[in-house]
């Protein structure tokens, strides 16, 4: 999103992904500086881009600036950047947190934190289903 950027990782087994935080956008070449940095923390072999598409699968104007972004990590990161289809992430992460009676204010803290989760939990699901 434009204001925060949710951040998950996955196991070693590459498996499950659990929510790591929430950042506070600055600047696009700041939030990739921060994204190089976890690269290196956390040994990761692929970084996976939630791209938000419009419910009929075109690319909006959201998307263009995540796709930028996204190319801006490629040039940043010794690692592949994967783009994958967020829709409803954000949703479904509001949903579950409703279902466990989480506080508005508490939800609005964690809410992209578990949307990245599912996203890449997503990707890993099928990672796993088409290994390359």
């Amino acid at each position: 999103g434009d204001k925060t950027l949710g951040v998950a990782v996955s196991d070693e087994l590459a498996l499950t992904a659990q929510g790591v935080e929430v950042r506070q956008r600055t600047s696009a070449s700041r939030d990739a500086d921060y994204i190089k940095d976890l690269v290196g923390r956390y040994d990761v072999d692929v970084i996976v881009v939630g791209l938000p598409k419009n419910m009929d699968g075109s690319l909006g104007p959201q998307a263009q600036k995540t796709m930028a972004f996204a190319e801006q990590l490629r040039h940043k990161c010794a690692v592949p950047v994967i783009e994958w289809d967020e829709r409803l992430t954000t949703r479904q992460a509001e949903r579950v947190l409703l279902e466990a009676d989480t506080s508005r204010r508490r939800r609005k803290q964690v809410r992209d934190k578990l949307a990245a989760q599912l996203i890449l939990q997503m990707y890993l699901d099928w990672r796993g289903r088409h290994p390359t």
